[in-house]
């Protein structure tokens, strides 16, 4: 990251991760998508359970999850993924009687883990899922190529392979090659049906996609930020952005 002359003046700008967020929320209501949101502090039912994690999956253990220590029931946690977003949404939209719709939310999630250049305790994910009748993961992937493209540069390659996620079957984890190198971005997949059922959809007649990763990787790959860190210290250097 280039540093800043001593003796330029400052002026207050918007922070990078505001602008990707800016961005991302423009490219994603283009297409359709609209903008959800849900709370930090979360029950375990949205963090975990709706969303078909199994109770002795290893995210569920202290060193990976921050739990509040109190009396009153439901037991909540920091969330740990932005995607309990979608499971509330996807519930929503089963209690309107919807059998169609699209959303996209940019928030804060924490994780109990040891900091370094690449890893933080809090960082900001992107999480967004269609549903409708005929949802396929062809749908995902011209999505994501095409916000991809439009934050990344049209030149940007993207490639998609097989992997594991409790709330999608099949899953992806999403590549882009970027500056000749490929980077893992985010996962994603076709929203597993217990998922579906948990919100009060009927996995026989509505399918769907559902993604997810970090915005700050996005942003250290678009503006060459060496270390996740900057982003939560009030660097003035993150103003040239």
């Amino acid at each position: 990251m280039e540093t800043m002359d001593k003796n330029e003046t400052t002026r207050g700008t918007e922070h990078p991760l505001s602008l990707l967020a800016n961005t991302a929320y423009g490219v994603f209501s283009e297409l359709g998508f609209e903008i959800a949101q849900a709370p930090e502090l979360e029950t375990q039912w949205y963090n975990f359970d709706a969303l078909n994690v199994p109770k002795d999956h290893p995210a569920r253990d202290m060193q990976d999850t921050f739990y509040i220590k109190e009396s009153a029931e439901p037991k909540r946690v920091l969330r740990t993924h932005n995607t309990n977003t979608s499971a509330r949404a996807l519930e929503r939209v089963a209690k309107e009687g919807h059998t169609s719709s699209a959303f996209v939310s940019v928030g804060k999630v924490f994780r109990n883990e040891a900091t370094d250049a690449t890893h933080e305790m809090q960082f900001f994910q992107i999480d967004g899922c269609m549903i409708g009748e005929n949802i396929s993961l062809a749908h995902m992937k011209g999505v994501l190529v095409a916000f991809y493209k439009k934050v990344l540069g049209e030149e940007v390659e993207i490639e998609f392979r097989p992997s594991f996620f409790p709330f999608t079957e099949p899953s992806v984890e999403v590549h882009a090659k970027f500056k000749g190198k490929w980077l893992e971005m985010m996962g994603g997949g076709m929203i597993h049906p217990n998922v579906l059922r948990n919100a009060g959809l009927d996995p026989e007649k509505v399918q769907g996609f559902a993604f997810g990763g970090g915005l700050d990787r996005i942003a250290m790959i678009k503006w060459n930020i060496p270390d996740v860190r900057l982003f939560y210290q009030g660097d003035l250097r993150l103003n040239q952005f």
